[in-house]
């Protein structure tokens, strides 16, 4: 217990300190990112984190923890999420444990009760200590609350709950407490840190996000994927990683189901390690670690497979020409400047 908490970092001076902390655990941050993280710890604000899945949302909260030497507490947000799961709910096994065990004791102190009524008022008005923290099952909002040692709370795809479980993340997000109407108010025994995803699939209530400190989180450039890839996969040549990266960025153009994340990028950068560099022969392979719904591999070779078409007369009438199909054309497809 002492050497965990001598090694946590109560706090980052400035945003510079907390990025290079982050990059020790392998997490490239811009400084724009760095920068809200910062003022999100330093002023005990929860962070929300919206944008697409796979940019490193999730990532972000673990490499944090590590960075600060705290521990991880997540909730991972689903459809039907509810107070029982994310707060708290009571041991009924160990309650009837507990009344079992007194039994005896219980019927000794109304033995002098002839009356049923009367011996049901009598035990009513009696605390048997049933409803107490010992006899809580703590979810992860509670259980960031109740922690002794400081944490980093992760909660997870918010967006993926309905409306009213965000009335439930309320008060631990403003007042760092949880109230439970048998025992009273928690107030948190150290200050977590909050960090809320969200993957954009619906509109987060105007009370939750006034709590909060927002970033949008969207893929990284070029430059940066790279980046990232060569820390992830250092045994992977930079050329490698430059090819995987700019087949990623292509396919992300598409009208996809899903783009390929970064930690896919990562996959399919090792698996174009292991399969050598053969021309274009490896890409189509490649979309097994990159896109993972059988209608985007379809689209995707699609565009690849698409025959030339003649060169079409230019006149004021024609239509644009269809630029897309030649990001799937040679290796490298389009640059960017």
């Amino acid at each position: 217990m002492t050497a965990t908490v001598a090694r946590i970092q109560p706090e980052f001076s400035h945003a510079k300190e907390l990025s290079d902390a982050l990059r020790e655990h392998n997490y490239i941050a811009d400084d724009d990112l760095a920068t809200v993280v910062h003022l999100a710890t330093a002023l005990d604000r929860p962070l929300l984190l919206e944008g697409p899945a796979g940019v490193g949302k999730t990532e972000l909260a673990k490499s944090l923890a590590l960075a600060a030497g705290r521990r991880l507490v997540r909730l991972q947000c689903y459809e039907g999420l509810d107070d029982s799961r994310a707060l708290y709910e009571w041991d009924y096994a160990k309650q009837l444990l507990h009344v079992q065990m007194l039994r005896d004791r219980i019927t000794a102190s109304t033995a002098h009760i002839d009356d049923i009524d009367e011996a049901s008022r009598y035990l009513a008005g009696r605390d048997f200590g049933l409803y107490s923290e010992a006899f809580l099952s703590v979810r992860p909002l509670l259980e960031s609350v109740l922690s002794d040692e400081p944490v980093v709370l992760l909660v997870d795809e918010v967006d993926r709950t309905e409306e009213s479980m965000e009335a439930l993340l309320l008060e631990v997000l403003g007042e760092k407490q949880v109230t439970i109407p048998e025992i009273g108010t928690f107030t948190a025994r150290s200050t977590p840190w909050v960090i809320l995803t969200s993957n954009d699939t619906r509109e987060l209530s105007a009370a939750l996000k006034r709590r909060c400190l927002h970033f949008h989180l969207d893929f990284p450039t070029p430059e940066r994927e790279r980046e990232i890839v060569a820390v992830r996969a250092p045994e992977v040549e930079p050329s490698v990683v430059a090819d995987v990266v700019e087949l990623a960025r292509s396919l992300r153009e598409l009208p996809l189901r899903k783009s390929p994340s970064i930690s896919e990028v990562v996959d399919a950068s090792r698996a174009a390690m292991l399969l050598g560099r053969n021309g274009d022969v490896e890409r189509h392979v490649l979309y097994s670690a990159l896109l993972k719904y059988s209608s985007d591999r379809d689209l995707a070779m699609g565009r690849i497979l698409e025959p030339p078409t003649e060169p079409e007369r230019v006149t004021v009438a024609a239509r644009p020409a269809n630029t897309t199909t030649t990001v799937f054309r040679g290796r490298g497809g389009r640059d960017r400047k």
